[in-house]
């Protein structure tokens, strides 16, 4: 059952994150406004090996590549890092000890399936997890200066413990943007958005989806189970575009 739920949960991020973006044309092909946000990198936040924690200030924001999404967190100094994580355990045990321990991938799928989370504090090491960590690389994408590193830090010690969770609603880029900005904002989050409302938009894919549901019908025979969908879908897609 939890291999199930891990394929399924990993489908979900493939989606939300990775392969969306490159099914569909660049946002604003259509009109020629420019996107609200969009990911870039300043040229001077090279990304630098967990081993150069000397060169991060209290308050800065780091970030490191994973599989199908990108990791956030808050440096605190003294090789410490303070990020929001999937974690099923604190719902299970108090005891502190166990919790501390590295969040292993079943306690995180099942945190994410439970909708908790814990802000906790780890090493630099832990949390860059062997990938390069990028300083303050979000500076230029969002469009609030940046709060003093003093006043980023404070915020983000004053939220660690057990938190709700959610894939798109309040993620571990929310909680450092919040602490160094003062707004929780996710722009990976308003992409997946902005880029499913131009999936739904598409006029394309009511034909699409009116096609499969009738091949659907011819294979698997005519029932509620196969007609609702086949109309359904088609309908709340053409009404929404």
């Amino acid at each position: 059952m939890l291999d199930t739920l891990t394929f399924i949960l990993e489908k979900l991020f493939l989606l939300a994150h990775l392969k969306l973006s490159s099914l569909l044309p660049p946002l604003g092909a259509e009109r020629a406004e420019p996107p609200l946000t969009k990911r870039c990198e300043r040229e001077d936040s090279l990304p630098q090996p967990a081993a150069a924690s000397h060169k991060f200030q209290r308050g800065d924001l780091l970030e490191v590549p994973r599989t199908l999404f990108i990791h956030f967190g808050i440096y605190l100094g003294d090789d410490r890092v303070a990020h929001l994580i999937p974690d099923i355990l604190p719902v299970l045990t108090d005891d502190s000890r166990q919790i501390q321990e590295m969040v292993t991938n079943t306690r995180l799928l099942l945190g994410v399936l439970s909708k908790r989370a814990s802000i906790r504090v780890d090493s630099v090491e832990d949390f860059a997890y062997g990938a390069a960590i990028l300083l303050n690389a979000m500076d230029k994408s969002v469009r609030r200066t940046p709060l003093a590193g003093e006043e980023v830090a404070r915020r983000a010690e004053r939220l660690v413990g057990t938190v709700s969770y959610s894939l798109l609603w309040n993620n571990c880029e929310h909680f450092v943007t919040y602490c160094r900005y003062g707004t929780a904002q996710s722009l990976q989050t308003d992409e997946f958005c902005e880029r499913l409302k131009s999936l739904i938009r598409d006029q394309r894919n009511v034909l699409l989806t009116a096609l499969l549901g009738l091949l659907s019908m011819a294979y698997m025979g005519i029932s509620v189970g196969t007609a609702l969908p086949a109309f359904l879908v088609p309908f709340t897609l053409w009404m929404a575009s």
